[in-house]
Parts: structure tokens; sequence; C-alpha cells
């Protein structure tokens, strides 16, 4: 991977990629179970569906190279929570889940030269309603 100043030069796609794989394995790490990546439908997308005990996450994955502009989780602001309401609650609909807990996570990822810091916030943000 090339180097800029020892930091790694990733365009804004590959970093959020790199950042949904961290997210993965630290979440299977974590005992969730992934049931969907990259979730489309009609309404827009989620970047992770997973099991938890009994619960159905519904994640997103922040990734930034740096903190310089705020913490990655806080881009999550109420158009995006809203935007993933939706999604999911087609999900739940279409696969007959509307009876099974359900909640919102958001996975940070910073990736600074060569370490990574991961958090995951659970229950991160309540269904949004118009």
């Amino acid at each position: 991977m090339p180097t800029i100043r020892g930091k790694k030069n990733f365009s804004k796609k590959t970093l959020g990629k790199k950042g949904e794989e961290i997210a993965l394995k630290y979440l299977k790490k974590k005992g969730y179970k992934i049931l969907a990546t990259n979730y489309r439908c009609p309404l827009g997308e989620i970047d992770i569906i997973a099991k938890y005990k009994k619960v159905i996450a519904f994640i997103e994955v922040k990734t930034r190279r740096s903190s310089t502009f705020g913490l990655p989780q806080e881009s999550v602001n109420q158009r995006k929570q809203y935007q993933l309401s939706k999604v999911s609650l087609y999900f739940l609909k279409r696969y007959r889940l509307t009876k099974t807990k359900a909640r919102f996570d958001v996975v940070s990822v910073l990736i600074d030269n060569d370490s990574e810091k991961v958090e995951l916030i659970q229950d991160a943000f309540e269904l949004r309603y118009l």
C-alpha cells in the first residue's frame, strides 16, 4: 500500500471498505452473527446487519484517518439515522421479523498510520420518523 509521510494513502471508498472489514472482524470476535453486509433495498443501504443474542443489530460503520474533524461516529446525524431507520423497517417487514427486538449500533474506526482504533456504540440511536 503506498504511503505519504507515514500515512496510508486510501481513497475514500477504499478507506470505507477497510473500515468495514475491520468492523466485521471486531463484531465476530464480540459474538455477533453476521446476517448481511452492504444490504441494499429500494430505500437505501445498511453496512452490516447482525444478530447479537436475540437482538437484530443494524450497524453503520464510520471510518476516518484522524479525529481532526471530529470522531467518525459524529457523522451519523439525524438525516443518516432517518435513512437507516427506513431501511431497517423494510428489512424487518420483508423477512417477517417485526416482532424481533432490534437496535442501531455504530462502529467507529480510526485508521491512523499503522494503528487501528475500533469503538462499538450499542443502541446508538432510536428509530427515527419524519
